[in-house]
């Protein structure tokens, strides 16, 4: 099977390349002043005091729920419409994930839904910003002040995105983002927690570099050498200065790339209306969607195929396709660890059958958006019941 539009592709141009060249000239390798740049530029662009650059978006949340004073079993409140990262780092932390059932609209946390599923032992609420749209953030803070718990949100998918005209990652709670290969930006692998707090900046600084007190750029700088003490364990979860040179322009690029990946959406959005065996997702008024994924519902009791039919049948036809996702609950580890019924959690277990995803991104020609187009309406058509 031959994919040749691919589900993604990354846009890099000379100046990625040349930033990157010189940081491989300047004999400086690992986190040093090319991090600290796009750390600075990118708490500016989406309106933060401090950004702290990691290696993945992963290590964001991990490090966002160790600095919490959680105890062993205490609960965090989140969706199971995610990447399993999201889940595992409150597993791996000792603490019970809760999923909560997702819109239908957006496939979002239902922010109508969290309070039910509070108890005495939670702790905390993991809001995802599910393919760039952003949750309702209002209802979810209201809820964490009532009953006094912690915000930490998965803006993986998010950078761009917006809630009643403020930034993702600027509303004041933690908030990890991913660079990752496929993302709207990205660094190869990377990631990025952002705090108003200088003290837990400080702290996610030693942190990420095994809990040492002064990372190596300053051990070995202009200023001279300095011993480093052991505050804490800490983890290996800084960002290279190689990664960086690449978010450097990247970041300089997103609201471009942003209106590209704007166009395409509003291309898709045109062609699948009023198909009847298509749904396709909903912007909220509050939100200012980030476009990172773009992702379409089949009515399956229109359709003689099934979900998978259908994505091998775009794969068949050279287009890359995916899914994001299969919730989390009816995958086998939290199935079976952390049990949540498929009827207790409707909307994601129907959703889970299916959705997939387009490609969008800003490399494609618009030619290539109208190829996509015209291979969903063929299958459409040839599978209609």
């Amino acid at each position: 099977m031959s994919v040749d539009l691919p589900f993604h592709r990354a846009w890099f141009d000379d100046d990625e390349i040349g930033e990157v060249v010189d940081t491989l000239k300047s004999g400086w390798l690992t986190t040093g002043p090319k991090a600290f740049r796009f750390e600075e530029a990118f708490a500016e662009y989406v309106g933060c005091r401090h950004a702290v650059a990691l290696n993945s978006c992963t290590a964001g949340l991990h490090l966002a729920i160790a600095i919490q004073d959680f105890a062993a079993g205490d609960e965090v409140i989140t969706t199971p419409m995610t990447f399993p990262a999201t889940a595992n780092m409150i597993v791996l932390s000792g603490l019970k994930p809760v999923f909560v059932d997702i819109e239908p609209d957006t496939l979002n946390l239902d922010a109508g839904k969290v309070e039910e599923k509070i108890g005495p032992r939670t702790r905390a609420i993991l809001p995802v910003h599910f393919a760039g749209h952003s949750c309702d953030m209002d209802a979810i803070g209201g809820l964490a002040r009532v009953h006094g718990l912690t915000v930490i949100e998965d803006a993986a998918h998010a950078l761009g995105a917006g809630y009643k005209g403020r930034s993702i990652g600027g509303l004041g709670n933690l908030a990890a983002f991913s660079f990752y290969a496929n993302k709207n930006i990205t660094t190869g692998e990377g990631g990025m927690l952002v705090t108003d707090d200088e003290g837990q900046a400080e702290r996610f600084r030693c942190m990420r570099l095994h809990g040492l007190s002064r990372d190596a750029w300053k051990r070995f700088g202009k200023s001279g050498f300095a011993h480093w003490q052991l505050n804490a364990p800490g983890y290996k979860y800084n960002m290279s200065d190689i990664n960086a040179a690449l978010g450097i322009h990247q970041l300089k690029k997103a609201d471009r790339f942003l209106e590209i990946r704007a166009r395409h959406a509003a291309r898709y959005d045109a062609a699948f209306r009023g198909i009847g065996e298509l749904e396709t997702l909903a912007t909220k008024d509050y939100a200012r969607h980030a476009l990172h994924l773009y992702i379409i519902a089949l009515k399956l009791e229109r359709l003689t195929v099934s979900r998978d039919e259908f994505l091998d049948a775009m794969q068949q036809s050279g287009i890359g396709v995916a899914v994001h996702y299969v919730a989390l609950h009816l995958q086998p580890f939290y199935r079976d660890t952390f049990p949540h019924p498929a009827e207790s959690l409707p909307v994601a277990t129907e959703y889970s059958r299916r959705i997939l995803s387009l490609p969008l991104y800003p490399k494609m020609q618009p030619a290539d958006v109208e190829r996509v187009i015209d291979t969903v309406k063929t299958l459409v058509a040839k599978y209609r019941k």
